[in-house]
């Protein structure tokens, strides 16, 4: 699996790319244990037994994280996953897990489980004042400047058809939320299908299109990035500017600057120098934003990468990691026939700077 640099000159690297290992069930987004340990939801489009798991190199065993018994649903409190997705970890070895509460109707939460007692952390619950009933909260950031979380909705929840996508920012301290930004410019998605070999996702012959999804931040919690999957546009805005409630909405959107240009794409991570990388399903890759200039480049290629979604960087060996999830083969997308085949895939890659753990 040879990897491929296209139009791309930064001191006449090539970025080498490796399987670091190979699973039986679609893997989403990845986080890691305080030692390094891959942590990963099970994308929910394939209803997954475990939502989320953590992969043992040493033996290549997966077990459900945090355990069995927060994988199981049940009737009596809702201290378990329901449906699962976004997932990051922060310095002090939480791995902090964004339940969308969908799939056993439950109400959506942010589940932090430390990786060092072994031990649940703390429960953070979204209530109807920050989703609506199309929400479907996605992806988030682990703001420990801020003490805040904030969260990509993209708003295709029960049917949705991302005109819902929004920003949800949880206080740390206090467990308020707000949302903000929904429907506006930098959340809505564009009307530019999901075409993978020709063929555009949809479901029920309408194409999906997706709002705000992949979200990052850089090594100095300055700036927050995010992006509607279906858009042309890569978006940033101050997180001081978030997080002031004097501003209006108007007033927040109006400080809500584009960034750059971008493909459609799934997930965001960030280097020291200020790359953004992102997954870019269409053509089987990752790609890169160049800081220095705002030009994007493929830097990792592969036939194995049907639809790369979480990228993430591990503080213990430098590398960064993505997932082959092959959503676009799920039986949604395909008349009820799920396509999806295992293995799949993780890959791993250096980044081009030491990358920014946590987001």
């Amino acid at each position: 699996m040879a990897a491929v640099l296209m139009n791309f000159k930064v001191q006449a690297q090539i970025v080498k790319h490796e399987v670091f290992a190979t699973v039986e069930q679609s893997v989403g987004n990845i986080a890691f244990t305080a030692n390094g340990d891959l942590v990963y939801s099970h994308h929910p489009f394939f209803n997954p037994q475990f939502r989320v798991v953590k992969y043992n190199a040493h033996t290549q065993t997966i077990a459900p994280f945090p355990n069995e018994e927060w994988n199981t649903p049940r009737e009596t409190d809702d201290h378990y996953l329901s449906n699962v997705l976004g997932i990051r970890n922060d310095e002090n070895g939480i791995v902090w897990i964004l339940d969308m509460g969908q799939r056993n109707p439950i109400t959506p939460k942010i589940v932090g489980w430390n990786t060092v007692t072994d031990q649940l952390e703390r429960i953070y619950y979204l209530p109807e004042t920050s989703v609506v009933p199309t929400s479907q909260p996605n992806d988030l950031i682990v703001d420990t400047k801020h003490n805040v979380f904030v969260i990509a909705d993209e708003g295709i929840g029960n049917g949705g058809d991302g005109s819902t996508a929004a920003l949800i920012v949880v206080d740390m301290k206090t467990g308020k939320t707000r949302r903000l930004l929904q429907g506006t410019r930098s959340t809505l998605p564009e009307n530019v299908p999901t075409n993978i070999n020709g063929k555009p996702l949809a479901i029920n012959g309408k194409n999906l299109l997706v709002g705000c999804d992949g979200i990052t931040a850089d090594k100095n919690f300055e700036w927050l990035y995010y992006a509607p999957l279906n858009g042309s546009k890569l978006y940033r805005l101050k997180l001081e500017d978030l997080l002031n409630e004097s501003l209006t909405e108007s007033e927040l959107d109006n400080r809500v600057e584009i960034y750059s240009d971008k493909p459609n794409n799934g997930g965001l991570s960030i280097d020291d120098e200020g790359n953004i990388y992102l997954t870019a399903m269409e053509n089987n890759s990752v790609a890169v934003i160049l800081a220095k200039d705002k030009s994007i480049h493929n830097i990792v290629v592969d036939e194995y990468l049907l639809w790369p979604d979480g990228v993430s960087y591990n503080h213990v060996d430098g590398y960064m990691y993505v997932s082959a999830a092959q959503v676009h083969l799920g039986a949604v997308f395909n008349n009820g026939k799920n396509l999806a085949n295992a293995p799949f895939y993780i890959f791993r890659f250096k980044p081009l700077a030491k990358g920014v753990p946590y987001r």
